[in-house]
């Protein structure tokens, strides 16, 4: 799809194709010409449906356009083969991110990932030198597996399996078993335990917001040390009492507040010029 092709419509559901696959999408607030934009990205089986009235609530809260897509296996959009290579986060932020954001045209904002979300956003931030790009909100991220975070990956397997997880799934995924399988199947793979992504963190330029929950199940405070450690950029943290792997829906008020507070201070600046460039190789898992 070229640029030409995509119309933003606030408030609407939409579709674009990028590398020929269709994503599911959805546009709220102005359009990247009129303003900044938010571009969200979800979770490891998140979709759009699953942000729920999140990014029309974030388009009000911070008077800036959000656009929201299915990544490939998600929701409505088409699936992805299987088994998904072990550093499918990688791939994503570097063979498909670059072109949803020169589809919708993309001109400056903030990449907003939740999870999964949150280490393709910090992976393309720190591979890809992008003068549009002004700031990342990472919540729940993770840059290394933990043993915490494994073993509540294998017990969403089992409720999958024997519980009812797999039927709440199916109402947002037209593909469930492609859903699920892609995300599950790589990180309980035995060579995922020494998946790494941390060294881009090194490369970051552009101020960060980290949110996570006190109680995150996937991910111990140990992943925002590693960012603080390792950003040269300003890092802000949300660290959110009785609150587990999903802060904009166990804390809406808090995390809202403090994503309006960091996209107020970034400013609403006007187009910038220049695309990505490649920074640094991207080979690492």
């Amino acid at each position: 799809m070229r640029i030409a092709d995509f119309r933003w419509r606030g408030a609407c559901a939409t579709a674009i194709t990028v590398n020929g696959t269709r994503l599911e999408a959805a546009c709220h607030g102005p359009p990247p010409g009129e303003a900044s934009t938010v571009v969200m990205l979800h979770e490891g089986l998140g979709c759009v449906a699953l942000w729920r009235d999140f990014p029309q609530s974030l388009a009000q809260a911070t008077g800036f356009g959000v656009f929201a897509w299915s990544r490939a296996g998600y929701g409505q959009s088409d699936p992805v083969h299987l088994p998904r290579s072990l550093d499918y986060m990688t791939r994503e932020a570097i063979d498909f991110l670059p072109g949803v954001l020169g589809t919708i045209g993309f001109r400056n904002g903030i990449l907003l990932g939740h999870s999964d979300g949150a280490s393709i956003a910090a992976i393309y931030a720190g591979n890809v030198e992008d003068r549009r790009l002004r700031g990342l909100v990472l919540m729940a991220p993770h840059f290394f597996t933990e043993p915490e975070g494994l073993q509540s990956i294998a017990e969403a397997k089992s409720a999958y399996e024997t519980g009812d997880l797999r039927a709440r799934l199916a109402r947002y995924h037209g593909n469930v078993d492609n859903a699920f399988r892609g995300w599950n199947d790589a990180w309980l793979d035995p060579g995922f335990k020494s998946w790494n992504i941390a060294k881009a963190l090194d490369n970051l330029r552009v101020p960060v917001l980290a949110i996570q929950g006190a109680g995150d199940q996937y991910g111990t405070l140990a992943q925002i040390r590693e960012i603080e450690n390792r950003s040269r950029a300003p890092v802000d943290v949300e660290v959110l009492p009785d609150c587990r792997h999903h802060p904009h829906i166990e804390q809406p008020e808090a995390t809202m507040s403090a994503i309006a507070e960091f996209c107020a201070r970034l400013g609403r600046t006007g187009p910038v010029d220049g695309g990505p460039q490649a920074r640094l190789g991207c080979g690492e898992l």
